[in-house]
């Protein structure tokens, strides 16, 4: 199985390679990283070979999520060393400057033996934590050969991926049984790791850490430095501002659309797009300077002033969450065009009104939450996405229920980490201080 696995990898980047050239060539991606990500780690990444804990974020949201966890490991665990991988270049460059936790950032290396082998013997770790759904196989049994011991954390199995795990469950099975803790953000995600042939004894259900790392307003003496991007925004109380976040190729048009007939009404309104993806920054300019747009990029804004254009161009990385502060009304992208949805908490953190499509199923026990509980609004099709912006735009009442709506939810469904680090507890027990809760395994009842 694991040789045909390591084949298929290298079969799928034969065939995918001049992708990654084009990519290399016109946007520079890829060319740093290669090293790392064949298991060349500099000898300086972990000069006197100690030994740590391997956080896995894949990317930005991943990244973020991990820190919910980073301080308290770092207390737990004075003597081991804290490594996070990721495996996109945005993920590594929103790890490189927000995690103050960490000893060293680097990319995900290939999952083949040999090369994960590499890795290892660099990392030296006794844990091997995954965020959310990263199952490698490879690693996952070099890890046991080398007894480090692994958990999964924040772990989903979506409805959308769910089928096609099934297709290869005998596969998968022997996979599983190289994790020794699934903690799982919903009993659902639950049932269905069991059902693909994890242990329900190493299956806990701990809710979704993305709760428990968001920073709430006020509470870190470090506001004033994350909140920078503020002065670039000095706006009158009374201008409306839409925030349109992480969207992707087929959403600016339509936000544009809406914007637009926003404008018949508040001339003054302002929108902010937030391209999910950097290489998209300057075409997502084009688009809206081509639907009759006056914008600018976030990086020509001028400090302490009010931008003075229609649309500002969000061209930076880490900002976006704190800018939610300014937002009338917020739309979340990657949810008008089919790509399951991007995340809500963020805006709900600031109490803002938050508007997405039908397509949000890499989120689903977020957004049901949501939806039950009158925090959010989801459209289904560009025209009701107009609509939805302008009757919120036009009912401060509406706004302000939805808004505190979401902030009461996500403020009531904190309480994740406590329980993750408990069953990290149990694993690599801390040598001076144990984790005072403990987590029940999860129990199947047919």
């Amino acid at each position: 199985m694991y040789l045909l696995y390591s084949l298929g990898i290298l079969a799928f980047f034969a065939v995918v390679s001049p992708y990654f050239v084009y990519q290399a060539i016109r946007y520079r991606k890829y060319i740093g990283s290669l090293g790392q990500r064949l298991g060349y780690l500099p000898v300086s990444f972990n000069l006197d070979a100690e030994e740590s804990i391997w956080i896995h974020a894949v990317s930005v949201g991943e990244v973020l999520t991990a820190r919910a966890i980073l301080p308290e490991l770092r207390e737990r665990y004075p003597r081991l060393r804290l490594f996070v991988s990721t495996t996109t270049m945005t993920g590594q460059q929103v790890a490189r400057r927000y995690l103050q936790n960490v000893d060293g950032v680097f990319y995900f290396p290939f999952d083949i033996g040999f090369i994960m082998n590499r890795t290892l013997r660099v990392v030296k770790p006794r844990l091997f934590v995954m965020m959310e759904t990263e199952i490698w196989p490879n690693l996952l049994r070099a890890c046991r050969r080398h007894q480090v011991k692994t958990v999964l954390i924040n772990g989903r199995i979506s409805s959308k991926s769910y089928p096609r795990y099934r297709l290869i469950r005998p596969l998968f099975r022997g996979v599983l049984a190289h994790v020794d803790r699934f903690c799982m953000q919903s009993e659902e995600s639950a049932r269905r790791v069991i059902e693909l042939g994890a242990d329900p004894a190493r299956v806990s259900v701990t809710g979704s850490l993305k709760f428990d790392s968001l920073e709430f307003p006020g509470l870190s003496p470090h506001g004033r430095s994350r909140d920078r991007v503020l002065r670039f925004f000095r706006l009158s109380g009374q201008r409306p501002v839409i925030i349109a976040a992480s969207t992707l190729r087929g959403e600016e048009l339509p936000m544009l659309r809406a914007f637009r007939r926003v404008k018949t009404m508040s001339p003054q309104a302002l929108l902010v797009i937030a391209p999910r993806h950097p290489e998209r920054f300057g075409e997502v300019e084009q688009i809206a300077i081509g639907a009759g747009f006056s914008v600018q990029r976030r990086t020509e804004l001028r400090i302490d002033a009010e931008p003075l254009t229609d649309v500002v161009i969000l061209d930076t990385l880490g900002e976006l969450a704190r800018l939610y502060q300014v937002a009338t009304a917020v739309f979340v992208g990657g949810s008008l065009v089919d790509a399951g949805g991007h995340n809500i908490l963020e805006p709900a953190v600031f109490g803002k009104p938050i508007v997405f499509g039908p397509h949000m199923q890499n989120f689903a026990e977020i957004v049901d939450a949501f939806l039950t509980n009158g925090a959010a609004c989801q459209v289904q099709s560009d025209r009701e996405l107009e609509e939805v912006l302008l009757k919120l735009l036009r009912d401060p009442v509406q706004q302000a229920r939805l808004g505190a709506a979401a902030r009461a939810l996500v403020e009531a469904n904190r309480g994740a980490k406590g329980k993750s680090l408990a069953v990290i507890g149990q694993l690599l027990p801390a040598a001076s201080e144990g984790l005072s809760k403990v987590v029940r395994p999860f129990r199947l009842v047919h």
